[in-house]
């Protein structure tokens, strides 16, 4: 991704202050990306896109719900009609339903995890794909978590999604690896963002990274710095490990 001169990003679950979409869009944009954000929330994905244009980015917005293909579709088709193009793609939208003891967790929790979590990632990919190809190729950046790298207690099911999106990432990208395509994830810790200090406090036990720092290796991973990383699984950990 060259930042700027008519680079044209899409990137999920864009709806809420202060968490990672929100944050993504804005850094892509403060940048000179032409965007495409997507959220579940109509009224919330309006707000950021008025936002956004405020600050002399120009975005085009469209909401619908990824765990359907056709919302997918339809972000994508936003994108050809408004830009003519698409280049990059960020799959920041998912969720944790289930942290917890794995022995207390409902089956529906499984299913929970994997449709946010995977089934949003897998549709947006296969929308875009051929929209990233009709301009010579691109970078996709996906969304897995420490816990697909490393085991976490508590946070059995999401792993499981996460560990999927990360298998994922890594077929998409040695299938596309020959036509311009890069497909990375970054695998974060927890986040600190004002509902993960809500849930989980600040505590010593609680170890968190910045969402500037989750940003900034997303933004690497698109760019065209990153043209010789395909198929990485990038912890962002502040820790070393």
């Amino acid at each position: 991704m060259a930042e700027g001169g008519g680079t044209v990003a899409l990137i999920t679950g864009v709806g809420r202050v202060g968490q990672i979409g929100h944050a993504v869009a804005r850094a892509f944009g403060e940048a000179g990306v032409r965007l495409v954000i997507v959220d579940l929330h109509a009224a919330a994905l309006a707000e950021r896109a008025a936002e956004l244009r405020a600050q002399g980015i120009t975005v085009e917005p469209s909401s619908g719900d990824l765990t359907a293909p056709a919302a997918a579709r339809a972000a994508v088709d936003v994108a050809r009609r408004a830009f003519g193009r698409l280049d990059v793609v960020v799959n920041v939208a998912g969720g944790l339903f289930s942290y917890g003891p794995f022995l207390e967790q409902a089956p529906e929790r499984l299913d929970q995890e994997l449709t946010v979590n995977l089934k949003t990632t897998v549709h947006v990919c296969q929308a875009a794909i051929p929209a990233l190809l009709e301009g010579g190729g691109g970078a996709i950046v996906n969304f897995a978590s420490i816990g697909a790298v490393h085991g976490v207690s508590n946070l059995a099911l999401y792993a499981a999604a996460k560990s999927a999106v990360a298998g994922f990432t890594r077929a998409l990208a040695h299938e596309f690896k020959d036509r311009g395509i890069r497909v990375n994830a970054v695998a974060p810790i927890t986040v600190r963002t004002g509902d993960n200090v809500a849930q989980l406090g600040t505590g010593a036990g609680t170890p968190m990274v910045d969402v500037a720092d989750v940003v900034s290796v997303v933004r690497f991973l698109a760019s065209d710095e990153a043209r010789a990383v395909t198929g990485q699984i990038v912890p962002v950990t502040g820790r070393g490990d």
